[in-house]
């Protein structure tokens, strides 16, 4: 059963007070950097955005403005991520991963893999809203060959949900996975992106045992071996997300903390801060179960700094 996210609906909540608890932090010498961790990080996205509005209305001001002229760093861009909304903070992410010299292609991959409809559909329209561009316009300028078009594809967030699974077509497809990839010479990478693009969620989960079956090899095996670069990793990224999407971001986020070069922050901050609603316990639990140490050792052990603490919080425990 799914356990949910960490950050929750505050009980009681009191807008008022929050303002007035986030305006003495910051009023004064000094910053009281707890305090705001004690408030933002344990309410939720629907309230922080009440408490925008509320702090306006008491005192005049912007609360964004006043966190960012007492606040600084990483701390700094972890408390204005947890004010975005959801669809603003995914475009954000995604603009910034475009943007500039270069592509981050991880954050392409990873947002719009696990995104539902509703959510990649908001993200598009909200992209142009505060951009004034076009999201597919854009990673289509900034990717090519079959990875743009898997991209492009998960960007129309029209994969099919809330059908019947049909056990023929089930059948059909796990074939058919079979004889674009391990039967043949070669690989047919557009029948494998139409099938994992655009069937729903219990459809897939159906089909890759029956894949299994047919040639004995797991689905992500055939991938590593049939494609590469950043083809593979978006395709190995929709079929873990369809497995098991808690334990794909645990996966993300041990690969961002654990790759040698030290902590890659962006990562590790988008994942916290946009799944600490959703399935953060969950995220916990895989973590866990796959590493042997808690997603709440492991932050704490690969990061510093003030940004650390409101992560740890966002984290919701150490087991």
């Amino acid at each position: 059963m799914p356990r949910g996210g960490s950050v929750r609906e505050l009980p009681n909540f009191h807008p008022e007070d929050d303002s007035e608890k986030l305006h003495k932090a910051m009023k004064g010498f000094g910053t009281d950097e707890q305090a705001i961790i004690d408030v933002l990080a344990k309410r939720s996205n629907s309230q922080r955005q009440k408490l925008l509005v509320q702090y306006k209305t008491c005192y005049g001001k912007s609360l964004i403005e006043d966190l960012k002229s007492e606040l600084s760093g990483k701390f700094e861009e972890v408390v204005l991520d947890l004010l975005k909304k959801p669809d603003v903070y995914d475009a954000q992410e995604l603009r910034g991963a475009i943007k500039g010299a270069g592509t981050d292609e991880r954050c392409l991959i990873e947002i719009l893999a696990s995104r539902k409809n509703k959510n990649i559909q908001e993200v598009f329209r909200t992209y142009k809203t505060e951009y004034g561009r076009n999201l597919e316009d854009d990673v289509m300028s900034d990717t090519s060959g079959h990875f743009q078009r898997v991209l492009v594809s998960l960007i129309t967030g029209n994969r099919d949900e809330d059908i019947p699974v049909d056990n023929d077509l089930v059948m059909k497809d796990a074939q058919g996975l079979y004889e674009a990839g391990e039967k043949k010479l070669g690989t047919d990478e557009t029948k494998f992106l139409t099938i994992l693009c655009s069937r729903s969620v219990p459809h897939l989960q159906r089909v890759f045992p029956e894949y299994e079956k047919i040639c004995n090899k797991d689905i992500e095996k055939s991938i590593k071996k049939e494609m590469s670069g950043r083809l593979e990793d978006s395709l190995l990224a929709v079929v873990r997300c369809v497995k098991n999407k808690p334990s794909f971001f645990a996966w993300a986020l041990h690969r961002s903390m654990k790759q040698g070069m030290g902590t890659d922050d962006k990562t590790l901050v988008r994942i916290m801060v946009s799944r600490c609603e959703i399935d953060m316990l969950d995220i916990r639990h895989e973590y866990k179960e796959a590493h042997g140490e808690s997603l709440y050792a492991a932050i704490k052990g690969d990061t510093s700094g003030d940004y650390r603490k409101i992560l740890l919080e966002l984290c919701g425990g150490d087991d």
